[in-house]
């Protein structure tokens, strides 16, 4: 897959999906206006492979044959505009809040007592069902006419429940060594590549540690990488784990850990987090750190961002990672950036 650049729009939940998990016009119009932005390489907000493993009220599905069309629109949105894009897919674990707002039991990889959310653990048919259902997923994505497939393995989600030790105390084949623990990655990245073959490239957002107390070491997630990049990983985004909002601080927060997978594999590393400004930007890509730098942020309040860096006008992104985005999603309002609804009002 060629790229038109270097920079990456990290995958952002932006809420606009209808009561289905459908694409609606308001999903429309956030891409279109990305694809036209420049941006060599656009993933979508994580969309769920299953009902069991949807996080939050209006996120996108792709968990039903019926999503593709709207899916299909949504990816013409960004190549009309002469982007590329990726749907990432992903499931929410014991971290679905939709279900939990329902009162209903959420998938965990193993029971917890301590625990506020109802919960039960998967069991095995559970987990090979789960494992068929991003296979299922990605085989949609290919479908629906995106240019990758980005399995989201990251930020407590699903994934990261599996590998890390903290959330994974099971004492089967699925857990107990690192070993058991990559398990499921593994099996995952095997069954979408038999699934799509060739066809885009597969690409993960992996937390590669935790920062928690007794939780997933580097070394232990470099070891995953490694073992997915022979069942058929095509490249890797670095992101953080269980623990994620602790370290999430400050500018290129995962860089460190970028270049210490970067040493350790040979497909393309991307790595996010705090990345504001062009000359940071560049710093990484030529200290080979990461080859490409994904943002989330800074275009959410900038969407052309790269188009005013392209013009000369390379001040930092106009972000303050105040996070206050995410404010008016959760109230069922567009994504927006909250300093600029202040200058508004």
């Amino acid at each position: 897959m060629a790229v038109a650049n270097r920079f990456m729009r990290s995958a952002t939940y932006d809420g606009s999906a209808d009561e289905s998990g459908a694409v609606t016009d308001n999903s429309l119009a956030l891409y279109r206006r990305l694809g036209k932005a420049g941006i060599g390489l656009i993933v979508t907000g994580h969309a769920y492979v299953a009902p069991s493993g949807q996080a939050g009220p209006g996120q996108y599905g792709i968990h039903d044959d019926k999503m593709i069309p709207g899916l299909h629109r949504l990816a013409k949105a960004v190549h009309e505009g002469g982007g590329k894009v990726a749907i990432q897919i992903a499931h929410a674990g014991i971290n679905s809040g939709f279900l939990q707002a329902k009162g209903e039991a959420a998938l965990a990889v193993s029971a917890t007592p301590e625990a506020t959310q109802p919960h039960r653990e998967m069991n095995k048919e559970d987990i090979e069902m789960t494992i068929a259902a991003f296979a299922t997923a990605a085989e949609r994505g290919v479908e629906a006419g995106f240019d990758a497939i980005q399995i989201h393995a990251a930020h407590g989600y699903l994934m990261s429940q599996f590998l890390s030790p903290i959330t994974n105390q099971r004492a089967d084949e699925w857990g107990g060594s690192a070993e058991n623990r990559r398990r499921f990655h593994n099996e995952v990245t095997k069954e979408v590549r038999r699934r799509i073959g060739n066809k885009v490239p597969l690409l993960m957002k992996f937390g590669v540690k935790d920062d928690e107390p007794g939780g997933l070491i580097i070394e232990e997630g470099i070891a995953a990488i490694r073992q997915m990049v022979e069942n058929g990983l095509d490249g890797i985004e670095i992101s953080g784990g269980i623990g994620l909002s602790s370290v999430a601080k400050g500018t290129a927060y995962f860089r460190v850990r970028a270049a210490a997978v970067k040493q350790a594999v040979t497909i393309p590393v991307a790595v996010v987090g705090g990345i504001r400004d062009l000359e940071t930007a560049v710093e990484i890509l030529d200290r080979k750190a990461a080859d490409m730098i994904s943002m989330s942020r800074s275009f959410i309040r900038e969407p052309e961002l790269l188009l005013r860096w392209q013009q000369g006008k390379t001040e930092k992104a106009r972000c303050i990672s105040c996070s206050r985005c995410m404010v008016f999603v959760r109230r069922g309002l567009p994504l927006q950036c909250m300093q600029d609804h202040k200058l508004a009002q």
